[in-house]
């Protein structure tokens, strides 16, 4: 997971925050600010949890356990953490410098990474 994080992520994730710079560039006050949150939240959708979870099942050696239960998972683990991903993603995505928003995400990606191998437990 570390080499996905240090490969893949690095460089998917902050091309996507400098895309929702340039389109939210022309978006001024409350607007702008829910915009970019919203973006960010879409961002981490459960596609993106369900390939999370995948990569878990294939680094642990788990292949009989993929299959299309992990969307169901990531879709209740997508729902039940909005409020919570809400409030993060506004604080990175409006409080953080452009520059600072990877290891702002990182961080909480990291939290992330610990529910959402939890939540095969919580939502199965």
């Amino acid at each position: 997971m570390m080499f996905v994080g240090a490969t893949f992520y690095a460089f998917e994730i902050p091309n996507y925050f400098d895309w929702i710079v340039k389109k939210t560039e022309s978006i001024k006050g409350l607007k702008a600010t829910l915009t970019k949150t919203v973006l960010a939240i879409l961002y981490f959708n459960p596609l993106w949890i369900a390939r999370h979870l995948l990569f878990i099942k294939l680094f642990s050696g788990q292949f009989e356990a993929i299959g299309v239960n992990l969307m169901e998972v990531a879709f209740w683990s997508f729902i039940v953490n909005i409020p919570i991903s809400f409030v993060a993603n506004y604080i990175i995505q409006n409080r953080f410098k452009l520059k600072w928003r990877f290891m702002g995400s990182a961080l909480f990606s990291a939290l992330m990474a610990i529910y959402y191998a939890m939540s095969e437990t919580l939502f199965s």
